[in-house]
């Protein structure tokens, strides 16, 4: 099944734009408990979540332990959330030789989804990941972290004149998507909703991973008012620490619930105002 279909049916079948993290921190999480902690994770939040992103330099410290965690791990969403779509955070970026390891990693030893990716190298560093329809990648665009805009923001010169290089970016995502599988995705932190809503303008059909709501601060009803698609869909709303960390199986399955149900209540309005 090509991703663009997995990703639309995860959200139909939990009515759900949210991605939640699986971000298990070192001094919270010791190595040998990351498949227990990350088993209630998915057993509490599964049926409020259309994806599941465990970040992997979270296993990758904590060595061969980890590793293993996060391939068990996959594995619990495949058993616990089979609708969820896996998105492996790991921001891969290399020569196209290296990548296309990386691709059999991702895809073929732990099972994702798809993977982050920085478009740095450019198209023949992201083709790799981009082969399979039913894989595919989001590539950094606008990220949500403050030093971001060192290299996002500067000016590059483009078809039409100068622009940012973020923009640059989200231009040649399309265009790699179209040459490929509508399977490329970007990544735009909710912190910056000006540059989210001039993404999704040059962007309409695109899916973004909607990183920096929840512990970053990025304000929840400004990012979807930039971020949704024409139908009220097109985001993957990343929370990760608020979630995972918010207390026992009830606390995590009420934070998640919580933030489904704040989504989707923004995600009716943008339609009522849309039909106006």
């Amino acid at each position: 099944m090509r991703l663009s279909e997995r990703l639309r049916r995860a959200v139909d079948a939990a009515d759900s734009l949210l991605c939640v993290g699986l971000d298990p921190q070192p001094e919270r999480t010791p190595p040998t408990e990351i498949v227990g902690f990350n088993r209630a994770v998915i057993e509490a939040a599964g049926e409020f979540v259309c994806a599941f992103k465990p970040q992997s330099a979270f296993y990758e410290a904590a060595g061969a332990a980890g590793w293993e965690a996060l391939g068990r791990t996959i594995e619990l969403i495949r058993e616990l959330a089979p609708h969820a779509v896996v998105v492996l955070d790991a921001k891969r970026g290399d020569i196209a030789h290296t990548a296309r390891a990386y691709a059999a990693a991702a895809f073929e030893q732990f099972g994702a989804d798809a993977v982050t990716a920085s478009p740095y190298l450019g198209g023949d560093s992201l083709a790799p990941f981009l082969e399979r329809p039913e894989h595919g990648a989001f590539v950094l665009c606008r990220t949500s972290n403050p030093g971001s805009g060192d290299f996002q923001s500067l000016s590059v010169q483009g078809a039409d004149g100068a622009e940012p290089l973020y923009e640059r970016v989200a231009r040649q995502a399309a265009e790699w998507a179209a040459e490929h599988h509508n399977n490329v995705g970007l990544v735009v932190g909710a912190t910056y909703p000006g540059e989210l809503a001039r993404v999704r303008m040059l962007c309409p059909t695109l899916p973004i991973l909607l990183p920096g709501i929840g512990a970053q601060g990025g304000d929840l009803e400004a990012a979807l008012a930039a971020g949704l698609d024409a139908q009220g869909r097109g985001l993957l709303v990343s929370a990760s620490r608020s979630v995972i960390y918010a207390g026992g199986a009830a606390e995590i399955a009420a934070e998640a619930a919580r933030l489904r149900g704040a989504i989707n209540t923004l995600r009716e309005r943008s339609g009522d105002a849309r039909a106006c």
